[in-house]
């Protein structure tokens, strides 16, 4: 049996070593982009607190005269008084030498045009602008999509293509490979006898070359397995749709599907002037108490209604509780917490976090930055010790042939 987990381990890995070889070394330096941009540009995210701040309808107000022809997407504020406001917009961008404008949106509630129908990336933010709050100076313009970390994600994600290129389906369908070569090598790596665990527990660091490779190899591999499992199978929920709906399935939980439209809309009252965010933050009250940050998310018709979500302090990252107020009463038209969903909905929710290794902060972080560093030895132990059975195989029957030479000339 082992000989045919074997057969299947080699030849995934053979298929896909390469692929996986780069998806790990990319995986480990993005653990830790947000730290590295935080220490790169300090003056970027950390401002000296002052002793009022300003009303955000001001502060957005200030950056969009600013920045010419930009439209306003998010605003994200956090409980530190030090860190700066970010303000996501969409900016025309130029594509082929066109400019590409950003998607008709309006720059404050209050301000709506006729209500209309966008793809789902349309409204997210491609530039953020990070603006002390106690002043409404912008103190720098970032955008990601133009740093070497961006660059590294598509190549970690895409190979450097796009959504269902052929890049994608590359990654997609080696990361399914991993998980079946971690899997297989679990069984080929169990012992039969609790001497031979011992064994395979431990590297013999005074070995020879060969029996050096095989144990890094097969005892680290063992040790980090269990980690890399769980990081290839949360990719496969973030790729596959079966495997998704697998994860709801192992939970017993239902799919989360669209929320009531009813629920989140805004009871439109024509002539009624829309509140400003700072009277939807206020309508929040001490939802927003203890969070670490919040993000608000406009009115993008009349319609709509205002979308905080709200990250509580301690929480895992993205595991925030949603809050939808209207944007002419102030009335909360709809709330989904964090804490009410279902097992398969909360997982789901952090699934990201637990990839990137950054549910926990930094000592989740580590250990993730560690493991994908580590699980770069595989391909390359795998392929020597591939190479070294391959030439051992040849010399059996070489020294067979001698053996007879010998006896002939003997006689």
């Amino acid at each position: 049996m082992k000989v045919f987990f074997r057969t299947i381990h080699l030849y995934l890995s053979l298929a896909a070593g390469v692929v996986i070889f780069c998806s790990c070394l990319t995986g480990t330096m993005l653990v830790f982009e947000k730290e590295i941009q935080q220490a790169l540009h300090p003056q970027r995210y950390f401002v000296k607190p002052q002793e009022k701040r300003l009303l955000l309808a001001d502060l957005t107000a200030g950056v969009l005269k600013q920045i010419h022809k930009s439209k306003l997407a998010t605003v994200m504020v956090y409980d530190d008084p030090a860190r700066a406001v970010e303000v996501g917009l969409i900016v025309p961008e130029k594509k082929n030498n066109k400019s590409v404008a950003a998607p008709k949106a309006n720059r404050h509630a209050g301000a709506h045009g006729k209500k209309d129908i966008k793809a789902k990336g349309a409204e997210r933010a491609n530039l953020i602008a990070f603006v002390n709050p106690y002043t409404g100076q912008i103190v720098d313009r970032f955008n990601r999509r133009q740093t070497f970390l961006y660059s590294v994600e598509m190549f970690h994600r895409y190979l450097l293509g796009g959504k269902n290129s052929v890049g994608d389906w590359v990654i997609s369908i080696s990361t399914l490979f991993f998980l079946g070569i971690l899997i297989t090598g679990v069984i080929l790596w169990w012992p039969k006898t609790k001497a031979i665990m011992k064994q395979r527990l431990k590297i013999k660091w005074d070995g020879s070359g060969k029996r050096l490779t095989h144990d890094l190899h097969i005892v680290t591999g063992f040790y980090t397995s269990i980690f890399l499992i769980i990081i290839s199978a949360s990719g496969l929920v973030m790729t596959f749709k079966w495997a998704n709906n697998t994860l709801f399935f192992l939970t017993n939980s239902k799919i989360a599907g669209k929320e009531d439209i009813k629920a989140l809309l805004s009871v439109h009252q024509p002539g009624v002037t829309a509140i400003s965010p700072d009277a939807a933050v206020s309508a929040l009250g001490n939802k927003i108490a203890d969070a670490e940050n919040y993000t608000i998310r406009y009115p993008r018709d009349t319609a709509a209604v205002y979308t905080f979500n709200v990250l509580k302090k301690g929480s895992a990252e993205l595991a925030t509780d949603t809050y939808y107020i209207d944007q002419y009463s102030g009335k909360l038209a709809g709330v989904i917490l964090y804490a009410d969903k279902s097992l398969g909905q909360r997982i789901r929710g952090v699934i990201k976090p637990i990839h990137t290794g950054s549910i926990y902060g930094w000592p989740t972080q580590v250990l993730a930055f560690l493991i994908t560093l580590i699980s770069l030895i595989f391909p390359v132990t795998g392929v020597m010790m591939w190479l070294n059975r391959i030439r051992k195989k040849k010399e059996k029957p070489v020294r067979g042939r001698m053996r007879v030479v010998s006896a002939e000339a003997t006689v």
